[in-house]
């Protein structure tokens, strides 16, 4: 069958760079979830029973920035469409309003040489809170590079297609998880504890629980609260999940080991800061320590070649 295909825009607030955003949201060259080629980022979803695959390019930088991008499916109609347009403005954040951070940084010429460098990053959130929630179980205790290799298999074996490497995979959504067993997840490589929690967490969001718009009101401790109550979700897992699923700019995960240490060496000291040290050291960037969290993290991908 033929598959169809619609064309759409997204309007930034200036300034953006696409490039920036979507490095921080796939953190590691390997993902095969969030792909990008340098120019094109691409992302499936499974959408009312159908496939759906999204290409994003920014068209257009400076003041008046521009996204074009490209749905296609099987069945790609006007209620996808603007589905999809929905999911990207919030994964690529561009409802958050900047200009009061900018403001901040200004003042500080540390934090200010920083964002200066990054300008036109926007604080990207994961798909969804189940998403935000799969990605912290994964990446526990284990390094980032082994937490997204797990989960791309996770998303391929969700996908029928074990065996496919190459190929972009939608994140498994909770009904295509929970028709897996802990078992198979243990045969990924998860522990059996972490695919039990996978499971757990799928329960929650086939219920129900995990919708986003009955979160978006909550204080960040009634949310942890919450999160505390799923099974596996600890400390480190909550704060990540605050920031990286809800959007939450003044939560840095103080638990993060490599966050800590990005942070001791940014800030020069020869020591890394422990836990109750790190949100000491973030009073005079709040309300937007998630964004030093970010901006510490492009630091890295600058350092490592994959941004300029």
């Amino acid at each position: 069958m033929k598959q169809a295909a619609s064309r759409f825009t997204l309007s930034p607030p200036a300034p953006f760079r696409l490039d920036l955003t979507v490095w921080v949201l796939r953190r590691q060259a390997h993902n095969q979830i969030d792909a990008w080629d340098g120019e094109i980022y691409r992302r499936a979803w499974q959408y009312a029973g159908n496939r759906l695959e999204v290409r994003l390019w920014q068209s257009q930088a400076g003041r008046t920035p521009l996204l074009e991008g490209e749905v296609q499916g099987n069945c790609v109609d006007a209620s996808s469409v603007a589905w999809v347009s929905r999911q990207l403005s919030w994964m690529l954040g561009l409802d958050q309003d900047l200009r009061p951070f900018y403001a901040m940084a200004a003042s500080d010429l540390r934090l200010a040489a920083l964002a200066d460098r990054f300008q036109g990053f926007r604080p990207p959130r994961f798909s969804s809170l189940f998403e935000a929630l799969s990605n912290a179980i994964a990446c526990q205790q284990l390094s980032l590079h082994v937490g997204i290799l797990l989960l791309n298999r996770m998303a391929r074996l969700c996908g029928n297609d074990p065996e496919v490497t190459d190929l972009l995979v939608p994140f498994p959504n909770p009904a295509a998880l929970l028709q897996q067993e802990a078992a198979s997840l243990r045969s990924l490589g998860f522990s059996i504890q972490k695919a039990k929690f996978l499971l757990g967490i799928a329960e929650s969001a086939a219920a129900g629980q995990l919708a986003r718009e009955n979160w978006q009101d909550l204080s960040n401790s009634e949310a942890a609260q919450r999160l505390h109550q799923l099974r596996g979700i600890g400390r480190w897992s909550t704060e990540y999940v605050l920031l990286r699923g809800l959007g939450r700019l003044d939560v840095f995960p103080g638990d993060d080991v490599g966050a800590r240490k990005a942070l001791y060496q940014w800030l020069e000291e020869k020591s890394a800061p422990d836990y109750m040290q790190v949100a000491k050291r973030l009073q005079s960037w709040q309300p937007y320590a998630g964004m030093l969290y970010f901006l510490l993290l492009l630091n890295r991908l600058e350092k490592e070649g994959h941004i300029s």
